[in-house]
């Protein structure tokens, strides 16, 4: 793996590479670097500002220099909303994640931006998922996972189980306001949720593995949805799918 010393070497070098491409307006740090964040494992965050409208040129450009001067192994991208976040593998496994952002988007999208040259424009609200739309996805997921172990189709019952736990974890967090997105507050949950979960993993492909699983999530979901207000219709409905 990249040691702090390497990250750091190819964190600064990528600060001077966009200081000095004339077609760069600004750079910002983002994600848990900020404020004093991250430890040995975190990779290198760097969101950039590009002059004018079209990003293709600066992509290009810059998937150029990472793979010529820090030999990337490879690189996917990521859309959000404007920005294209262009994320690399580079040797010892540290990756980097490149935020190109027109000059009219270039300003914070969340509370972890620390901008390094450059001006922003004013930071907006930032958007989180609502109870409504968490809630949704839990039961949807757990109808999903249902109907596949009916269906005989165990690797699909797999996958919905587990989104449906993930689901759970994210009701919990938003509860309890611990960091919600991939999970990062998940280890801030009590015991009390985080025990019952750990029966939901799933250990074998047979039908009654899976509903073992299954049978898990709802009963934490069910347990999940009564705490919260405007949710607590959900456990009775819930029972309809366990295990008979």
């Amino acid at each position: 793996m990249f040691t702090v010393r390497e990250r750091e070497r190819v964190r600064r070098g990528l600060i001077e590479l966009a200081r000095a491409d004339p077609e760069v307006m600004g750079a910002a740090y983002v994600g848990s670097y900020v404020d004093g964040g991250g430890d040995r494992w975190s990779d290198i965050d760097i969101n950039l500002g590009i002059r004018g409208d079209d990003l293709r040129p600066a992509l290009e450009r810059w998937t150029g220099w990472l793979y010529d001067g820090y030999s990337a192994r490879h690189h996917w991208d990521l859309p959000a909303g404007a920005a294209i976040y262009r994320v690399f593998l580079l040797p010892g496994w540290l990756e980097v994640d490149l935020g190109f952002r027109p000059e009219a988007d270039f300003g914070p999208k969340g509370p972890h931006w620390e901008t390094v040259f450059g001006q922003t424009v004013p930071p907006r609200s930032f958007v989180t998922s609502t109870l409504d739309e968490v809630l949704g996805r839990a039961w949807h997921h757990v109808r999903l996972a249902y109907v596949c172990i009916e269906r005989g189709l165990a690797w699909q019952a797999v996958h919905w189980i587990n989104g449906a736990r993930d689901q759970v974890i994210a009701l919990a967090a938003t509860r309890l306001g611990v960091p919600l997105q991939f999970a990062k507050g998940a280890h801030l949950l009590p015991p009390e949720v985080t025990e019952a979960l750990a029966f939901t993993l799933v250990t074998g492909l047979a039908p009654a593995e899976l509903r073992l699983a299954l049978d898990a999530v709802v009963d934490s979901l069910a347990a999940e949805a009564a705490r919260h207000e405007g949710a607590q219709w959900l456990p009775a409905e819930l029972a309809a799918l366990k295990s008979q």
